[in-house]
């Protein structure tokens, strides 16, 4: 039977613990990987969180699996993970993904925004101008 977004949505938040800005900072202060899986272009247009890995989520399944040549050793399944997107969408999705290939400790803070508004540093965009 064919699965909708809102259920994957669903079956994502039910899975991967939602976390406010203040406490994703300190996991990432506790050697917790902030990973950033919006595309290329967005980081460019709004900046990204310093410190932060960027995987696009379309790239995620390669890069977090240790038997592809294209594996990130950033990702280790031991390690916890913070993962955010724009909004919070796309992080749950990734979140339930990591969590299925069996990710142990992967929390949701949302979009770069929610880092961002509880003090988090970010990198701004460069001036593609400059």
């Amino acid at each position: 039977m064919p699965v909708t977004v809102k259920e994957m949505m669903e079956a994502a938040n039910a899975a991967v613990e939602r976390i406010d800005g203040a406490r994703a900072q300190e996991l990432v202060a506790d050697g917790a990987l902030l990973l950033d899986v919006r595309d290329a272009p967005e980081l460019e247009r709004a900046g990204r969180a310093t410190g932060s890995h960027h995987i696009p989520r379309g790239m995620l399944e390669f890069r977090a699996d240790p038997e592809t040549q294209f594996h990130d050793p950033e990702l280790q399944f031991d390690r916890p993970v913070v993962l955010h997107c724009a909004s919070g969408g796309r992080a749950a999705l990734a979140g339930k993904l990591l969590k299925d290939m069996g990710y142990k400790s992967v929390f949701n803070v949302g979009g770069l925004s929610d880092w961002q508004s509880s003090g988090g540093p970010v990198e701004q965009p460069i001036d593609p101008g400059m």
